[in-house]
């Protein structure tokens, strides 16, 4: 009967001892995902930016080519670069249509992923450089010629995200 009784007492919870050593093991497992998760998530900001980048500045590109073969109107001292980001998804009239029809060359401008800044439009999560400045030292001017990150953050690649 003593037997019963200490059996029957065993199946009715767990000790003390078998809750800790579950603890223990769950806190490890957290410790060890906790930064595979941040990792994760660092790695999925970087492919944003890559691929915002990449659309941005095919806009620009097709701005370009679109102003070299006269679908957009430029001044004779004009580059045919953008004179700004919200051109792209604002459009411009075809200057080759009678009808005046509008060429579009972003459907919206993306974000900058690494930009904590909620209160800004997505164009001033930019930096902008016009054509006239150097690589090394990129300055806003009159038109665009290409976008970086503000961002003052190295990136996994060791690269920081303003000279992707």
């Amino acid at each position: 009967m003593l037997f019963k009784q200490s059996r029957h007492r065993l199946a009715h919870g767990f000790t003390l001892i078998e809750l800790m050593v579950t603890l223990t093991i769950l806190a490890v497992l957290a410790t060890v995902a906790m930064p595979l998760s941040q990792i994760a998530a660092t790695r999925q900001r970087e492919e944003e930016l890559r691929r915002a980048l990449w659309q941005i500045r095919s806009g620009i590109d097709a701005y370009k080519q679109a102003a070299d073969e006269g679908q957009v109107k430029k001044n004779i001292d004009d580059n045919g670069y953008p004179p700004n980001l919200s051109v792209l998804t604002a459009g411009v009239k075809d200057a080759k249509d009678p009808n005046g029809k509008m060429i579009y060359f972003l459907r919206r401008l993306p974000r900058d992923p690494f930009c904590d800044c909620p209160s800004s439009s997505d164009e001033k999560t930019w930096g902008l450089r016009s054509y006239t400045s150097p690589p090394d030292a990129p300055q806003e001017g009159r038109d665009v010629f290409d976008v970086y990150s503000l961002s003052s953050g190295i990136g996994m690649n060791g690269t920081a995200y303003k000279k992707w």
